[in-house]
């Protein structure tokens, strides 16, 4: 980046999303060097300085840049939607995403994270915590740079089982580890997590250096556990206690741990996880796509309205399927009115808090992300208040942007200081072209990992 680039960011209202939960009304942005350098009144602003470029106007709503807290970048994408709702989760994950993610080659893991982040760009998510690389974090990678977005990157780690990739030894498995925090050890704008697969395929002792070696590495750890009742019940045979409460036991529960889903827990877990201020990442509409029980048995309102460490997260494209952090928002804002807890804030503002700045505390960054403060990351999204879904315009933008507009409206993205998205356009990649053979692609890993979608009705 060159030294001391800078821009102005100018919009009719800023959602600042700072400690005060500032409204800033026709407002100006000073991005220097990637960073946000000043925030104020306009006129005062660009008095200052009116040789710089300026981007927005008078029409723009401006929020931080969006974060997606769990999201699978490889394997699902290319069979998008192609997964049978008549079965099992356990039976989409381990007889189709599994199959598929050993059928990628390396061009098609950086084809699908390119795709996945491309379409989050455009729906104004600035920041994605990868859910795991099977077998090429590396090109996974290239998909954040070809884009131009942050987030985290991890190599699925295992030693329970066999699978893709799943390490013989906890040595092999945490070499994985090593190998990826290396990759991106100087990277700008994504870091290393330590990643493993979670549920029951993991052993204590692989789950215990996993912790260890996060934290001397100053990075988070983060694996998927109990989104039905079948990690609650392999735990409670393979230990005699609950998924959560073994986690506590062997020490790895805490500030530097997100753990994917969590929807099946009990009173002494959901306790043990606000004490510990271990995170959790929720993916509600990943529920509900696979019929796992959030609206029966799912807590995360609850949770998060007693402090708890939560975010919002996508998952993947057959749980889930769209990578829109704005939809699961709304999603969950409805799940916090059926829960009708006492004290709660309003609905909509919790949902825009977790998609901001208390999604960026879940994972450890809210000094870098989560909303526009001076210091942090110019990640930055320009809402078109022209558009029809703002006509007309609320006295509470926040109400709208949730319940209402969601996407709709979504014109530019700035990412790290720069234009990544402009008039809903990628501007770092030609999709057409780059996406060009996304129909191939699909039939020949479909083929490859003997899967064979087919439509419900017949076909003539």
């Amino acid at each position: 980046m060159t030294k001391n680039k800078s821009s102005l960011v100018v919009g009719k209202t800023v959602l600042t999303m700072n400690e005060e939960r500032q409204i800033i009304n026709d407002a100006a942005i000073k991005v220097t060097n990637g960073r946000i350098a000043e925030i104020g009144k306009r006129e005062e602003i660009l008095e200052k300085n009116s040789d710089l470029v300026i981007h927005g106007g008078d029409n723009f709503l401006l929020i931080p840049g969006l974060i997606n807290a769990h999201q699978h970048l490889t394997g699902d994408r290319l069979i998008r939607s192609c997964i049978p709702d008549s079965i099992t989760d356990n039976e989409a994950i381990f007889d189709w995403a599994i199959p598929i993610h050993e059928a990628h080659t390396s061009e098609d893991d950086e084809i699908s994270a390119t795709l996945v982040l491309a379409e989050s760009a455009r729906n104004g998510i600035t920041f994605t915590v990868e859910a795991g690389t099977v077998a090429h974090p590396g090109s996974v990678l290239k998909g954040f740079e070809n884009i131009g977005v942050g987030g985290t990157l991890g190599s699925w780690g295992w030693d329970v089982g066999d699978g893709p990739y799943s390490g013989k030894t906890v040595d092999d498995v945490l070499s994985r580890q090593l190998d990826v925090l290396e990759l991106t050890k100087e990277h700008p704008s994504v870091k290393g997590w330590v990643t493993l697969v979670g549920h029951d395929l993991m052993s204590d002792d692989l789950l215990k250096k996993a912790s260890d070696l996060a934290i001397e590495n100053s990075t988070n750890l983060t694996f998927h556990l109990s989104p039905n009742l079948s990690d609650v019940e392999s735990y409670l045979e393979r230990t005699g206690v609950r998924p959560v409460l073994h986690l506590k036991d062997l020490g790895v529960l805490g500030e530097h741990l997100l753990i994917a889903h969590a929807v099946h827990l009990n009173d002494q877990e959901l306790e043990t996880l606000i004490n510990t201020k271990t995170a959790i990442a929720s993916c509600p509409w990943a529920y509900l796509r696979l019929g796992q029980g959030v609206t029966k048995f799912g807590r995360h309102p609850e949770f998060f309205s007693r402090g708890g460490s939560l975010s919002l997260g996508c998952d993947a494209g057959n749980a889930g399927d769209n990578v829109d952090i704005l939809s699961s928002a709304k999603l969950f804002a409805g799940l916090i009115q059926e829960s009708e807890i006492e004290g709660m804030s309003s609905a909509s503002i919790s949902a825009l808090e977790l998609a901001t700045i208390e999604g960026a505390k879940a994972i450890g960054l809210s000094n870098e992300i989560g909303s526009i403060e001076i210091g942090k990351r110019a990640d930055i999204v320009f809402i078109d208040l022209e558009d029809q879904a703002w006509k007309p315009q609320s006295p509470d933008p926040v109400k709208q942007l949730i319940w209402s507009a969601g996407t709709s409206g979504i014109h530019s993205v700035m990412a790290l200081g720069e234009m990544i998205v402009v008039e809903g356009t990628c501007l770092k990649i030609d999709e057409e072209e780059k996406f060009s053979d996304l129909q191939e692609r699909q039939q020949r890993l479909l083929g490859e990992a003997g899967l064979e979608p087919r439509p419900h009705w017949p076909t003539v």
